[in-house]
């Protein structure tokens, strides 16, 4: 087993990743001793992994089950699970367990930030996606017409629990729009993990056990490493922005669901370093190489036909990190480091955009 901890004084917490992991029994008995345990899942997983994890904790649990899909991550869902939990006369002795992807895990996230002023949660991701990155870090929410993620709060889990063996029923298309996050932590932060990934890339699609394990372990070492640090995003967190302003901007305009987010994230890495090219920021060959790896995993490297300049500046001005009315962006400065700007022009996003 890998853990790794994320540290935050007292409200620290492990990241335990494993390959069959759901299978060990008292698995989170540790994380919810004696509280009532309800497991918030969706229509896709639940019936792969409920009784496996049920079977693992060794204690009664129940179960809200929601529909499958980003176009459900919304108040009306919010709404519909806190209803439920009334329903069951839970209370603030009750244990809270995120089982699904990234849906799942910042909508019981933040129903657990705002439930009776806050109750315990834990995060047992399933995808790729959320695996390497939503399920760490507390950034829980849920979307909004207007924009992705604009009603939330950060909000700590008690424990991450990964299990690698989850990604051998994932989609491909799922687990290739998960990819697009762990490409994204070589450009941000680790230019030789991305030389690991580009050597890779085959073992990866193939589900390689070793290979994931070491993707994954280490996504998550960088990202507890930064929210340890910045766990508000006021500095380094932002990076992990990357791709994500003009992303959340493509999934709000084709309806949320009809693109990936990972798809999303891919396309908008690609519009980042084509501003970083412009400003000679980043060198065309590395440009090349992040479309030749978003390439081989099948993820989209361009925006959608449909959009244009006008189309990304509608949603990108409603995006959460606006500040003092201005959209900030994470540009790279070469493969394993970036930085957080204001400082892009509307003349050279146009140039860019179209």
């Amino acid at each position: 087993m890998s853990k790794l901890n994320v540290e935050l004084g007292s409200r620290s917490y492990p990241i335990l990743i494993q390959a069959d992991i759901l299978n060990t029994k008292h698995l989170l008995s540790e994380f919810v001793g004696n509280n009532r345990l309800v497991v918030v899942s969706n229509e896709t997983v639940a019936p792969l992994y409920l009784k496996r994890l049920s079977d693992a904790i060794s204690a009664p649990v129940e179960s809200v089950i929601i529909p499958d899909g980003e176009q459900f991550k919304n108040l009306t869902q919010l709404e519909s699970v806190i209803g439920k939990l009334l329903a069951k006369g839970c209370g603030r002795d009750t244990t809270l367990i995120a089982l699904g992807g990234g849906v799942v895990g910042d909508l019981c996230g933040f129903v657990a930030a705002t439930y009776q002023r806050g109750i315990p949660f834990i995060q047992v991701p399933t995808t790729l996606l959320s695996q390497v990155d939503s399920s760490v870090g507390g950034k829980t929410a849920v979307n909004h017409a207007l924009g992705k993620n604009m009603i939330g709060a950060f909000y700590q889990p008690k424990a991450v629990i990964i299990d690698t063996m989850t990604l051998s029923t994932l989609p491909a298309k799922e687990f290739a729009a998960g990819m697009a996050e762990v490409i994204k932590y070589g450009i941000i932060y680790d230019s030789n993990f991305f030389c690991w990934l580009e050597a890779n890339a085959t073992k990866l699609t193939s589900l390689d056990p070793d290979a994931l394990n070491h993707a994954i372990h280490r996504c998550c070492a960088i990202k507890a490493e930064i929210v340890s640090n910045d766990e508000r995003e006021k500095g380094q967190r932002a990076l992990l922005n990357l791709g994500h302003t003009f992303g959340h901007a493509i999934e709000a305009e084709m309806g949320y669901g009809n693109w990936l987010h990972g798809e999303a994230v891919a396309a908008g890495m690609v519009i980042a370093c084509r501003v970083a090219e412009q400003l000679n920021w980043m060198d065309s060959s590395e440009v090349r190489r992040l479309i030749n790896l978003l390439q081989s995993f099948e993820l989209p490297v361009s925006g959608p036909e449909s959009m244009d300049f006008s189309a990304y500046m509608q949603h990108m001005q409603h995006d959460k990190k606006v500040e003092a009315g201005s959209i900030r962006f994470v540009i790279p400065t070469g493969i394993g480091n970036a930085v957080v700007t204001s400082e892009i022009s509307e003349q050279l996003l146009q140039q860019v955009l179209g």
